[in-house]
């Protein structure tokens, strides 16, 4: 097996590690503490080609494959993990539009999203009652001439109150007559459509900088053109996409962990106690040695997946492993960053109490490992 990059992928990964280190990783803590969406980055993303990073170039994107796009989420979520998941959702919308919309779909919102003018993209599948089970979907749109109503509400939507364009999901036939999952049909809804609510930013944990709201559609009419894919055939774009967006995360829980390790490795030699640096102690070398273990690993398993779906294999089984793997080792990577730091882990100062509030949500959104583990034994179990 080659493990060298591309130059292609060379050059993505050493663009995305110079505009985090230089501009990203200064901002995070303040952007953090203020919950301050960060705008004027995500337009710089934009500039360097990094939220358009698979698409087509044609479409404004760079053209540089799933390795490259993981390679550079690794890196901004290395600096900003609000930043990376907001870069993330918009790369995802951008590569279900490019493969399921039509040419007009195609110019007006890849292209938006690749060069920054509609800002960001959201996903819009999950409900109060529908996360892990869309089949409970209550959201409807109707057809009405040629126009569609969309009515119901949507939660946890990651920059909701700035995307430019939404794809959401509705329940477009009956349940009796197309039980499950079979009466969804997906919609692509710009961002101040009338009809459309945005509700208030959610308090969460972490991502703090990451705009995540819930949405309400009253009545929401939108073009008929606006149906994206087949009507009723929208719960297979959104399983392609989570298949994808699974390595986005698992990108994301990466670079934290990458994070936390390298402060950690820091402050361990700089650190002094009983007349010599900790680092000098088995009990942290272990600690140490460990984390560097489960973050290649995780790393392996993610570039595994990335090089499938770059390949146009299958990678469905592959992308769950990577995200489940990751996102949990990573959380072990970063709570044990808190702990080698001690009390001062345990503080806003230090980057490490923010890398563990903000490594939690990557076991839980994209589907939550126990939904990975389903899908991972399914594969295994099917005839």
């Amino acid at each position: 097996m080659d493990f060298e990059l591309t130059e292609t992928q060379q050059l993505i990964r050493a663009t995305a590690r110079d505009f985090a280190d230089k501009r990203l990783a200064p901002a995070a803590h303040d952007l953090d503490e203020h919950e301050r969406f960060p705008l004027e980055y995500i337009q710089e993303l934009a500039s360097l080609g990094l939220m358009a990073v698979n698409l087509p170039a044609d479409l404004g994107g760079s053209e540089a494959g799933v390795v490259a796009y993981s390679l550079a989420m690794q890196e901004i979520a290395s600096a900003c993990a609000s930043t990376a998941v907001t870069m993330s959702v918009t790369n995802m919308v951008g590569e279900v539009i490019a493969q399921f919309g039509n040419d007009a779909q195609r110019r007006r919102y890849c292209t938006g999203l690749a060069n920054g003018e509609l800002v960001a993209g959201s996903f819009a599948l999950s409900e109060t009652d529908a996360g892990s089970d869309p089949g409970g979907m209550t959201t409807t749109a109707v057809r009405e001439g040629d126009s569609w109503v969309i009515n119901g509400s949507k939660q946890w939507i990651t920059s909701g109150a700035y995307a430019g364009v939404m794809v959401v999901w509705a329940r477009t036939a009956p349940r009796d007559t197309h039980p499950g999952t079979r009466g969804i049909s997906c919609f692509l809804v710009e961002g101040k459509t009338p009809g459309l609510r945005i509700g208030r930013a959610e308090d969460k944990h972490g991502l703090r900088a990451s705009n995540t709201v819930s949405l309400s559609f009253e009545n929401c009419r939108i073009p008929s053109s606006h149906l994206l894919g087949l009507e009723n055939g929208g719960f297979r774009i959104a399983m392609m996409a989570l298949d994808g967006g699974r390595i986005g995360i698992a990108s994301q829980a990466i670079g934290i962990a990458r994070a936390a390790l390298r402060e950690s490795v820091r402050y361990a030699k700089d650190r002094h106690a009983f007349g010599k640096p900790i680092a000098d102690f088995q009990a942290i070398q272990w600690k140490l040695a460990d984390m560097q273990t489960e973050l290649d690993a995780a790393y392996l398993l993610t570039m595994r997946a990335a090089w499938l779906k770059e390949h146009n294999m299958a990678f469905s089984r592959e992308a769950s492993m990577a995200k489940l793997f990751a996102s949990e080792a990573a959380n072990r990577i970063c709570n044990e960053a808190v702990q080698i730091h001690g009390g001062y882990g345990y503080i806003r100062e230090f980057a490490a109490e923010r890398h563990l509030r903000d490594v939690r949500v990557t076991t839980i959104y994209e589907g939550t490992s126990e939904v990975q583990r389903m899908v991972i034994a399914r594969s295994l179990l099917a005839p």
